[in-house]
């Protein structure tokens, strides 16, 4: 129990330090961080290798990926295509529908794009659309990645539900309907959500750019066509990779064209071709734009913030992850009588402690998978409900020992008070939602 009243001393030092006193996050994670990992008992050694450990891994799986989208997003803005691309979907779409198709993007991009990904790809998109419609950021950044952590959690192939269903047993493809349609519902109450709390909390979306200067980057900027390109064809090429590794039987050796799939399918690669064809985007490319001064330079400089912070983060992630506390909470739920609500609660519990919602999703069902016959949970339509049930777990709840949660807030330039107000109280009423209506349909069907 120490370990509980640790983190949320930890959580609470976090928020006085940031909020209250505006220190930076940075330092607030760190310090955090060290605070958690000294008062649970852990050892001086152990403290600087998992620090070491938290940092470089994290930035490890996403550093580069940080990189490469905050250049797409420069040459992007800087050009005028992201206007352009906001210009042609506000066409189709209309003003007042931006959350849902953020929403929406979010849900089917996620799929088989890991999330943290798809919003650093999509941001750009999503701060030009919302700046032209004239609406806070707040709600339409919260729709894109509450849309990217719906699917992230409950549809495979991505690497979390997946897993979870290869670890209790379940039918893949039972498992993709089941959250396919849990995801659909639940994304209908994040989006009715997102927009009820982005018109009460107004950030602009680029507030370093006014009206009359996005009509002057309009002028010049490059056809709809050439704009979609840096953000689409990444995309394709990571769904492509991942639609293949789906397909290839176990075993099966790959192919000079598979292996090539497989490298250009790779986020950091996909990335760095969606970064030259962002080159392309300016009609009178200048040599100066990739100088230290010019678009590529402010760009790094703008991204050496994020990826300090997501570093920070990762040790806090890291440290928890080690210190026995999902344990703590695994045992302290697993021998209660809930059906349904076990599996939800436990991943909710192990999620909310440590960070990761893959971590969160493979503990959990290598906890519940030995309890199944004894749960009566014996069908593969129950089996489904179960992996379900612990997706909608992994949601609850973001808050800063995940790197989604500051991803959202420094991308989106939302401050740390609105992220826990916003995304963080969301994270919980999906996940609720959604595991209330696998509890329904476990006595409807």
């Amino acid at each position: 129990m120490l370990a509980i009243l640790l983190l949320v001393l930890s959580v609470l030092f976090i928020i006085l330090l940031t909020v209250k006193w505006r220190v930076h996050p940075f330092l607030a994670l760190l310090g955090a961080a060290l605070f958690f990992a000294l008062f649970s008992g852990m050892g001086l050694e152990t403290i600087v290798n998992l620090a070491n450990d938290g940092f470089g891994i994290t930035l490890g799986k996403i550093g580069i990926v940080i990189i490469l989208g905050v250049i797409i997003g420069a040459f992007l803005e800087h050009s005028g295509g992201a206007y352009k691309i906001a210009e042609v979907i506000l066409k189709v779409i209309g003003k007042k529908r931006v959350h849902a198709t953020m929403g929406i993007v979010g849900f089917i991009v996620s799929i088989p794009v890991f999330a943290d990904s798809g919003f650093i790809i999509l941001n750009p998109l999503n701060k030009s659309l919302t700046k032209r419609a004239g609406l806070s950021v707040v709600g339409t950044a919260t729709a894109l990645i509450l849309g990217l952590m719906i699917t992230h959690v409950l549809v495979p192939p991505t690497p979390g539900p997946i897993a979870a269903a290869g670890i209790i047993g379940a039918d893949v493809g039972l498992v993709m309907l089941v959250g396919l349609v849990v995801g659909a519902i639940s994304l209908v109450v994040a989006i009715f959500y997102c927009k009820k709390m982005g018109s009460k909390i107004y950030i602009d979306p680029n507030p370093e750019i006014t009206d009359e200067e996005i009509e002057v980057k309009m002028k010049h900027a490059p056809t709809a066509f050439k704009s979609f390109l840096p953000i689409l064809i990444p995309i394709l090429l990571i769904i492509g990779k991942s639609v293949m590794n789906f397909n290839l039987m176990e075993g099966e050796e790959l192919t000079n064209w598979t292996k090539f799939i497989s490298f250009i399918g790779s986020p950091i690669i996909a990335l760095i071709i969606g970064m030259f064809l962002a080159f392309l985007l300016p009609k009178n490319f200048d040599k100066d734009m990739l100088s230290t001064t010019g678009w590529v330079g402010k760009a790094l400089s703008d991204a050496s913030n994020i990826i300090l912070i997501t570093g920070a983060g990762g040790i806090f992630g890291t440290m928890l992850q080690n210190s026995g506390i999902a344990d703590t909470l695994a045992s302290s739920l697993s021998g209660a009588n809930l059906g349904i609500w076990l599996p939800f609660l436990l991943c909710a519990a192990i999620k909310t402690a440590q960070g990761s919602s893959t971590v969160a999703l493979i503990t959990t069902a290598s906890i519940i998978a030995p309890l199944l016959i004894t749960m009566g949970f014996t069908t593969e339509l129950d089996k489904a409900y179960v992996v379900a049930a612990i997706g909608a777990g992994a949601m609850v709840v973001s808050h800063a020992n995940d790197s989604g949660f500051w991803i959202l807030t420094q991308f989106s330039g939302i401050d740390v008070k609105t992220g826990y107000k916003v995304y963080t109280l969301g994270t919980f009423v999906v996940g609720v939602f959604a595991a209330l209506l696998i509890f329904i349909a476990t006595f409807l069907f």
